[in-house]
């Protein structure tokens, strides 16, 4: 019976411990120090790794009166002075420009923007003129808006209408997150 009870437990230690090992595996492989949540919830994306981490290393610039750039996982105090200036307690970074990271025409991102900024305002929402910008500047920098106020799910909404792969929206910590539609 204790024979039993050590090969059941030791198989059951060799499968908890082959799956730990997976998962530091490809955090390491794919440069993330996440969670199995949020690997497995990359690795079951439609969007490829490079496609991940340059949205990960994007600087999210907010223009306007009271500048800020946000950066995936830092909480940013320019956008905490945003929110209690507007009374929100979120907000979310979103564009309608090169739908699921295909590259489009100047004009063609200009008319899906003026689309998406009209919709905004129909739904009685404030926002201000940003740009998602990736340092090394490989990618051209995509016109966005910071919508204050806009709750995950309809943030999601939006991102998901106008054919994104993700978008970037913080709570009241202020810390941007990447959240992945795909």
């Amino acid at each position: 019976m204790a024979g039993v009870f050590v090969e059941g437990f030791a198989r059951k230690f060799v499968r908890n411990n082959a799956r730990s090992s997976l998962i530091r595996f490809l955090q390491n492989a794919a440069g993330f120090r996440r969670g199995a949540k949020e690997i497995a919830l990359q690795f079951n994306s439609a969007i490829g790794l490079d496609t991940l981490r340059a949205y990960e290393e994007t600087h999210y610039r907010v223009l306007g009166d009271a500048p800020a750039t946000l950066r995936i996982g830092h909480a940013n105090p320019d956008l905490a002075k945003l929110h209690r200036t507007f009374g929100v307690d979120c907000s979310a970074f979103v564009t309608a420009a090169n739908p699921f990271s295909t590259l489009i025409s100047a004009m063609a991102n200009a008319a899906r923007q003026a689309a998406l900024a009209e919709q905004l305002a129909i739904m009685g929402l404030r926002f201000i003129e940003g740009i998602g910008e990736h340092p090394l500047g490989t990618w051209a920098g995509e016109p966005s808006f910071l919508v204050l106020g806009l709750k995950l799910s309809d943030a999601k909404q939006l991102g998901t209408k106008h054919e994104q792969n993700a978008i970037v929206w913080c709570g009241s910590d202020t810390v941007p997150q990447l959240i992945l539609l795909r």
